[in-house]
């Protein structure tokens, strides 16, 4: 699947650079130096759908009614006293925020455990403590500079490395056979970013808010830019689901992890969704 997703990525950055020209399965086959039908075929393994309608996932145009279908149910649950964290998800995340002494304590003596693991989406560097995951970190550069950043996050805490433990933990996230999970998160931030934080964990797969959406759900619809602040410091990819917010326009915008694989998130979920 990793590998699999490595020919993926590739093939949306010569559609992200083509997009105008709409380029069908033959030329983006040739692109990423495959026959069509083993495109077709690694597309359908790893989406679970054809490559054109994947790639339609993929469009301003699915992103814009996304938008429009998102606010919708948003309004229609409110409407009925529900909350988006009340839906029934394949994987359910749970959270705790760090008190303010073990803040102030810098984690002091917090015994985290962490590894690399192989994910559908590429590499991951994970860690977490007895409490909770709190570092998922797709790999965009070497190992030793990933750890690095790792370290420097929890420089008083005391660090350790199992990667066989990773991957039993990815294989939770991500399971071979849908079925309902649950992951806990130790959060280490502003109340502000935890906020925003705890409002994304309630965003439901395959859905899509924009900043001032979101900024409306935490009670602060002026605060866009302080929303898109605590969006670029969450150090938990994926499970923190900030590869969910987009532009108002439709754009995809940043993603610390690259935007193809922030495409390659939201057309995945998609897809998925019932």
């Amino acid at each position: 699947m990793a590998d699999h997703y490595a020919l993926v990525a590739h093939a949306i950055a010569y559609l992200r650079a083509n997009a105008a020209r709409q380029p069908g399965l033959d030329e983006v086959a040739a692109a990423v130096h495959l026959s069509p039908t083993h495109l077709q075929r690694v597309f359908s393994e790893w989406a679970g759908i054809s490559p054109k309608r994947f790639l339609q996932h993929l469009t301003k145009a699915a992103l814009l009614q996304r938008l429009a279908d998102t606010r919708d149910n948003l309004e229609l649950a409110d409407a009925v006293g529900l909350s988006s964290g009340s839906r029934v998800h394949d994987l359910v995340v749970s959270c705790e925020a760090m008190t303010p002494g073990e803040l102030r304590s810098g984690a002091a003596g917090l015994a985290i455990t962490c590894g690399f693991a192989a994910s559908p989406f590429g590499a991951v560097l994970t860690a977490w403590t007895a409490r909770g995951v709190c570092h998922f970190a797709f790999c965009t550069g070497p190992a030793a500079a990933m750890l690095d950043e790792l370290r420097g996050r929890w420089p008083l805490a005391c660090l350790s490395r199992d990667d066989a433990a990773a991957q039993t933990l990815l294989q939770r996230i991500f399971p071979a056979t849908p079925e309902p999970g649950r992951v806990h998160l130790l959060l280490r931030g502003t109340n502000f970013q935890i906020k925003v934080w705890e409002a994304l964990i309630g965003i439901a797969p395959g859905s899509v808010l924009s900043y001032r959406q979101l900024a409306g759900r935490i009670g602060a619809p002026r605060a866009q830019r302080a929303v898109g602040s605590a969006l670029a410091a969450n150090h938990i990819g994926l499970l923190i689901p900030c590869h969910r917010i987009i532009r108002e326009g439709g754009e995809v915008g940043s993603y610390r992890w690259g935007s193809e694989r922030k495409l390659a998130l939201l057309a995945w979920e998609a897809a998925r969704r019932p």
